[in-house]
């Protein structure tokens, strides 16, 4: 299975020691042929690439379970401007619905604790052609 395919994949980025630290995530292939995700700005997987663009990429289940071999890549990661509407839209296009459904249930979740309001998003673009 393509990594673009793929409903999740395991990404690894390594703390400053080298210890790599796997998340899956949802990833949507851009029209570049780079792959793209959002997450929280204050995320610990967003200031590791910070410190260490070096990541690896590989399908995997909910879970984190992985199948096949991994990819390495770089990240880069775009608080703002037309890589985070372009990744933002490319999510949507590919989980339509649920991308709605698990933000309301987020917010509803924040509310009911009142907990702070979400943190800002970013767009994190993975491009598995550069080492």
């Amino acid at each position: 299975m393509s990594l673009a395919a793929a409903k999740y994949v395991s990404l690894t980025s390594f703390k400053r020691n080298g210890e790599g630290v796997a998340s899956p995530v949802w990833i949507a292939p851009l029209a570049d042929g780079r792959l793209g995700f959002t997450t929280d700005a204050d995320s610990w997987k967003v200031k590791r690439i910070g410190n260490n663009p070096t990541v690896t990429v590989q399908p995997c289940n909910a879970r984190g379970k992985v199948s096949g071999s991994p990819v390495e890549a770089t990240a880069a990661v775009y608080p703002s401007g037309p890589e985070l509407d372009q990744v933002g839209a490319a999510i949507k296009k590919k989980y339509g619905f649920q991308v709605t459904a698990i933000h309301t249930v987020q917010n509803l979740v924040r509310t009911i604790r009142r907990q702070p309001a979400a943190a800002a998003q970013v767009a994190v673009v993975i491009d598995p052609a550069q080492r």
